[in-house]
């Protein structure tokens, strides 16, 4: 009886019969012979059949295979020096699960949108499922570097009564009788968590309803939300370059096939170590007013003038202390400055913009509160956040990751629509 197998562990069972339920991504024959490209989800293998060597209907199911039949197909596993994978399947059984017609995405060039209109195939594809296949690495070593830094994992709540940073842009329902917002920002909740358990992260999906259609936006994304206690802006700015440079080298060393696979020049990430550079928003316009952008103080960075400013160095920018006027309420003013905020975002190499925003917060109960009449929110409804600093209030700073972001700008892509396997975006919910 042969023992079942998955493509990715065929090394452990060379000179051995194994079964292995499959695919057929592509097949060609060169007439006694067949050649077919098998892919399980782990990995792909050829699998060669002789005419010569086995039954006749073992060859006659063969040749009927098509793009995407299903099957298990029984064969000695052997090395193989000139196939990608190093190892090569001689077919010795097969079973036809079932034979594929017509199936719509074939070799030749297809449009975007009729791509994302059959985003459940085009998975299927090498690119796509290295993609994800990077983006769970990515999301492995996420948890792996928190976990082991003493950060407890907790899961704040999609539906909120308010905005953590005051915005409209939000997705309004209806909480039976109440109104509710789906989160754009586990924050807020994840400080309380921080005052009871030190060091906390967050991650789940958050939405924004922005109309927008740029190729760093989704509607529907996940985000990595860290906070700490009694840990200022320059203390955070560490955490956040030692988890990029962890996550990056964790994606190098786990997934080389796949960032081979979606063409990756994987020289730009090795590169990726702390610490970063790091610039001022002061520096950062006259920076970008020397390089002839028409920009003034307490205007926000655009696409092309955080591009401008990543192309200082091979490794992703700090912008630090930016203006308080068109950042969130509460982040911390600068105790020298109180006219910029105790703020950095990270901006990726390659114009991928900005993948980290972060800040310390504001820990003083009478500038929070005088901050909530400035921006003209609600102090019944947050009044449970003020209580954070009514009750023990400390120092603590976090910042937030946006995954599909990142996983472009690891994977090298062009759009973050391919970095999720179901995006949503301005005018796609189907399928």
């Amino acid at each position: 009886m042969a023992n079942k197998s998955v493509i990715k562990n065929v090394n452990e069972h060379v000179g051995e019969t194994v079964v292995i339920g499959c695919w057929v991504n592509n097949k060609r024959s060169s007439g006694k012979i067949q050649f077919l490209q098998l892919r399980d989800g782990t990995g792909y293998i050829q699998g060669v059949v002789v005419k010569s060597e086995v039954p006749e209907q073992v060859w006659d199911d063969a040749k009927s295979l098509t793009q995407e039949s299903s099957l298990y197909v029984t064969g000695i596993i052997r090395e193989e020096p000139r196939s990608q994978s190093g190892y090569e399947l001689t077919v010795t059984g097969i079973e036809v699960l079932h034979l594929t017609e017509n199936y719509p995405i074939t070799p030749k060039e297809h449009g975007v949108d009729f791509l994302m209109d059959h985003r459940h195939l085009w998975l299927r594809s090498s690119k796509q499922r290295a993609v994800m296949v990077i983006r769970a690495e990515i999301i492995r070593a996420v948890q792996q570097f928190f976990n082991e830094r003493g950060f407890t994992k907790v899961d704040p709540p999609i539906l909120t009564p308010t905005s953590a940073e005051g915005t409209t842009n939000l997705f309004h329902t209806k909480y039976f009788e109440e109104d509710a917002y789906l989160t754009q920002s586990g924050q807020l909740y994840m400080e309380a968590a921080a005052m009871a358990l030190g060091r906390v992260y967050s991650f789940g999906p958050t939405f924004r309803a922005e109309k927008s259609k740029t190729r760093r936006h989704l509607i529907e994304f996940w985000m990595i939300e860290p906070e700490m206690a009694f840990t200022d802006h320059e203390e955070s700015l560490c955490v956040q370059e030692d988890f990029i440079s962890f996550v990056v080298q964790s994606v190098l060393t786990n997934c080389r096939a796949e960032l081979e696979a979606v063409g990756r020049d994987v020289s730009k990430l090795e590169n990726i170590k702390a610490p970063f550079p790091r610039i001022s928003y002061d520096d950062a316009i006259k920076f970008l007013n020397e390089k002839g952008y028409e920009i003034a103080w307490g205007d926000d960075f655009g696409a092309p003038h955080e591009t401008a400013i990543a192309e200082m160095s091979d490794r992703p920018v700090f912008i630090t202390h930016y203006p308080a006027s068109f950042k969130a309420f509460y982040m911390k003013p600068h105790p020298d400055r109180p006219e910029v905020v105790l703020c950095a975002d990270m901006i990726a190499p390659e114009g991928y913009g900005e993948i980290i925003g972060g800040s310390q917060r504001i820990d003083d109960p009478a500038l929070l509160e005088a901050r909530f009449k400035e921006h003209n929110l609600s102090m019944d409804t947050y009044k449970w956040y003020m209580d954070l600093r009514t009750y023990g209030t400390v120092p603590h700073s976090g910042f937030g990751l946006g995954l599909e972001r990142t996983v472009a700008w690891i994977c090298g892509l062009d759009h973050v629509r391919e970095t999720i396997a179901f995006p949503r975006t301005l005018y796609r919910l189907y399928p």
